[in-house]
C-alpha cells in the first residue's frame, strides 16, 4: 500500500513517474528492498529505505532516457509498454508513452500485439480497450 502512495504521490507532481516501472525493479531486487526496510525499521531511520528508492528511481530513469536514442519496431514498443504492468489501457494511453508516434502506427502496433497474441483487445476504434495476455 505504501508503494502505491509513493507513486500517486510521484506522479501528482512529476507524471513521468506514472510509466516508470518501480514494480519490475522491486521484483529483480526483492531482498534489497526487504532488508531495507527491515534497517529502516530496526533503526527507526528511513535513511536506507529512502536511498535504495531513490536508486531505483535513478535507474528507471536512465533506463526511459536510454530508450529515447533506441529505434523501436512495433514489438519492442509493445514489449516496452507490458513491462509497466497495466492491466488494462487504451490507444490514447499507449500514445502517452509513446508521444513520437502516429495514432495510425500506434493502431498498428497494437494491432500487432493482438496478432501476436501478446495482449487481447475488446471493442472497436477510439473505444477499444487492451489488455495483456495472462501467462503462465
Amino acid at each position: 500500500m505504501g508503494r502505491l502512495w509513493q507513486t500517486l504521490i510521484l506522479m501528482e507532481a512529476y507524471p513521468v513517474f506514472e510509466y516508470l516501472p518501480f514494480e519490475t525493479l522491486i521484483s529483480k531486487t526483492q531482498k534489497k528492498y526487504y532488508d531495507a526496510l527491515s534497517k529502516a525499521d530496526k533503526t527507526g531511520k528511513s535513511i536506507v529505505f529512502i536511498e535504495y528508492m531513490l536508486t531505483l528511481i535513478d535507474e528507471s530513469l536512465g533506463n526511459m532516457l536510454a530508450l529515447k536514442n533506441v529505434t523501436m519496431n512495433d514489438s519492442d514498443r509493445v514489449d516496452y509498454y507490458l513491462s509497466l504492468h497495466k492491466t488494462e489501457f487504451t490507444r490514447k494511453d499507449y500514445m502517452q508513452v509513446f508521444k513520437d508516434i502516429s495514432t495510425a502506427t500506434a493502431s498498428r502496433d497494437l494491432k500487432n500485439g493482438v496478432q501476436q497474441k501478446k495482449i487481447i483487445k475488446t471493442g472497436e476504434y477510439n473505444k477499444a480497450i487492451y489488455k495483456p495476455v495472462k501467462t503462465g
